[in-house]
């Protein structure tokens, strides 16, 4: 098939990808000048299938209530007029339950499980692709005794669907990452997951993006979609700002959280709203005491991630609609907590701040397979695992267009 694919973060270059080797003729469209401009820019770095937790659980609204109107929470709710955002609240206090939440998690974690496992045979496949992994597992830490508690539980459902985090120590957390000696007396704990990794997720982005292009796909640079023809209940044409129809036989929508509006007029319904995280990179020198083990801090939901001479610094949530604009509060927090866990990591310069649209659904469950036009297909709603689910998202999808049923336990949409 002629399959043009909307989007070139992460999710839509691995779609492209994948779309390609199973010999279909792949073009990429998207408003950008070049792959992984946004969401996929300057994430936090981690392929973590031991995060694979949906935020929507039964200790998350009297959380979100707790942490409300605090402009460092590490998860600031805005209040604004916005039915799509009510209609999200709504579906986020359902998805809360005890039941959905392990249902929920059972979903994420195959598929989380899958894609790591499609990026490890893709990474033995392209010798040459370079994007500071590396495979050192990832860390968990806490400095409180009841949230240490409550990660056990969580990581104990993990290992029921195949996850494996498990339970060290303070003293086992410092043989792990020396770096962590500051913490002292405070650090009660942490688990562990030996099989996760970490790496750039941009430059995972442009490099697959120039092997898809050595293999024939085209990309189509600074093309903002305008909207999605209809002919004889099928998908006509995408067209882009510049007026031209862009016609192909099937089409994927992988736009992140601006999926929605591009599919509404068309009837189509998603619940995926952005959620704005921030990232600060700090550009380490010789003397730098950094951590080489990928780390998540659940007091401030902070995670760290060693990228060659750079150390990743990411986290908070901020649900204000579409604003892009980096609040320095939140931009401080980073940079503050990471000079109290780090206090000789002697950075070079001032660290870049990074701000960007997340697209969450309530249940954490993105949406992967077909829309009820035949040849329209949709793969988004990744949330803060966009990086961890992209290739197995990517391989399922490319499966479900061949006709070919994906070897993961996942709800397609069909």
């Amino acid at each position: 098939m002629k399959i043009i694919v909307l989007g070139a973060g992460v999710v839509g270059v691995t779609s492209a990808w994948y779309l390609s080797r199973q010999g279909h003729d792949v073009t990429v469209i998207d408003r950008q000048p070049e792959p992984a401009l946004e969401t996929s820019f300057a994430n936090g770095g981690q392929i973590s299938v031991s995060h694979a937790e949906p935020w929507a659980n039964p200790h998350a609204p009297l959380k979100a209530l707790r942490w409300l109107g605090k402009e460092d929470a590490p998860l600031l709710f805005r209040v604004r007029a916005d039915p799509a955002l009510l209609g999200w609240t709504l579906r986020f206090l359902r998805e809360c339950r005890a039941d959905r939440y392990k249902q929920n998690m059972r979903h994420v974690v195959a598929l989380a499980l899958y894609s790591r496992q499609c990026l490890k045979q893709l990474g033995s496949e392209l010798a040459g692709l370079q994007y500071d992994r590396l495979e050192r597992g990832i860390l968990h830490v806490y400095t409180d005794h009841t949230e240490y508690a409550k990660g056990i539980q969580a990581a104990k459902l993990l290992g029921e669907f195949g996850c494996e985090r498990r339970p060290v120590s303070a003293a086992q957390c410092l043989d792990l990452e020396p770096a962590l000696a500051p913490l002292g007396d405070r650090l009660v704990g942490g688990d562990f997951a030996a099989d996760d990794e970490s790496g750039d997720a941009r430059q995972f982005t442009r490099q697959l993006a120039e092997h898809c292009r050595r293999a024939g796909v085209r990309f189509a640079f600074g093309q903002p979609l305008v909207r999605l023809e209809t002919e004889q209940g099928r998908i006509a044409a995408a067209v882009t700002s510049d007026g031209q129809r862009h016609v192909a036989d099937a089409y994927v929508v992988a736009l992140g959280s601006y999926g929605p509006a591009l599919l509404r007029p068309l009837g189509i319904s998603l619940p995926v709203y952005p959620v704005k995280g921030y990232s600060a990179t700090f550009a380490l020198s010789e003397t730098s005491v950094a951590p080489t083990v990928s780390l998540i801090d659940d007091e401030y939901k902070i995670v760290f991630s060693r990228l060659g001479n750079r150390l990743r610094v990411a986290g908070t949530a901020e649900i204000a609609g579409f604003n892009h604009d980096p609040n320095p509060i939140r931009c401080d927090l980073l940079v503050r907590r990471t000079r109290e866990l780090f206090p000789e990591l002697n950075d070079q310069g001032n660290p870049e701040f990074w701000s960007g649209l997340r697209p969450v659904t309530p249940s954490a469950v993105p949406f992967i397979g077909r829309l009820r036009y035949p040849n329209l297909w949709v793969n988004t709603g990744h949330g803060t695992l966009g990086w961890t689910m992209a290739c197995g998202s990517a391989a399922a999808l490319s499966s479900l267009m061949g006709g070919r049923q994906p070897p993961v336990d996942f709800p397609f949409l069909a």
